[in-house]
């Protein structure tokens, strides 16, 4: 429907769409406290939640918004400290939304490993094999570097000992991806503990039969 379109959704709407998909990391145990973040993109402004407030307290006067540079545009609460992050992936991608969290077993998986292995063909709908972005300072330039080389050709990625991140057209899109990535790296988890098991992993040709079929999936 042409009125959802991200060019025709107002800035309030979009904040309140924002606040609710904030809010939903911390009733969805993706985040505790004000440890995650997300964004939208409204034409060149990006809206995104403001640095160390509870999301339970936010209201619509608290719209904090920036530009591609940076430079803020809206409100005046400090934005989120891991801004560097979200603007680098509207920099580089399509994207419309971003949402960053500190995901229990996602940020555990990416204390073990360098890519989450393909446990499930749930993979192929970020693009394949979800690979962990080494360990950087959060809020740096740095952590969002080694963020876009873990995020090329994929939308989600693990960022080594910290959590997770995940693009998408829109909120529900990006927060979806979110929660589908945190369960993969539950199942992993859950089918390694098995002592003398390793669980089956699903081979390239597996997981790009996979994406050819989710690119069908759902209702047009």
């Amino acid at each position: 429907m042409t009125e959802n379109r991200p060019d025709r959704v107002t800035t309030p709407q979009a904040w309140e769409t924002l606040v609710t998909t904030a809010r939903r990391t911390v009733a969805d145990g993706l985040v505790v406290g004000t440890s995650g973040n997300v964004s939208v993109r409204v034409g060149d402004t990006v809206l995104v939640t403001p640095s160390g407030v509870p999301y339970d307290r936010l209201t619509p006067e608290d719209v904090t918004g920036v530009d591609l540079d940076g430079r803020q545009v809206l409100g005046t609460l400090v934005p989120t400290s891991e801004l560097p992050l979200h603007l680098a992936v509207y920099r580089t991608t399509d994207a419309r939304a971003v949402v960053h969290t500190h995901a229990l077993h996602a940020t555990a998986v990416s204390t073990l490993v360098t890519e989450l292995p393909p446990v499930h063909y749930m993979a192929a709908a970020l693009g394949g094999p979800v690979r962990v972005a080494p360990y950087a300072p959060y809020g740096t330039g740095e952590l969002a570097r080694v963020m876009l080389a873990a995020l090329d050709g994929r939308s989600g990625c693990l960022l080594g000992n910290h959590g997770t991140i995940t693009h998408g057209a829109d909120l529900d899109e990006a927060y979806d991806r979110t929660a589908q990535l945190e369960w993969m790296c539950r199942l992993w988890l859950t089918a390694s503990a098995l002592p003398g098991r390793t669980p089956a992993l699903l081979t390239e040709a597996q997981l790009a039969d996979a994406a050819r079929r989710l690119r069908g999936y759902g209702q047009r």
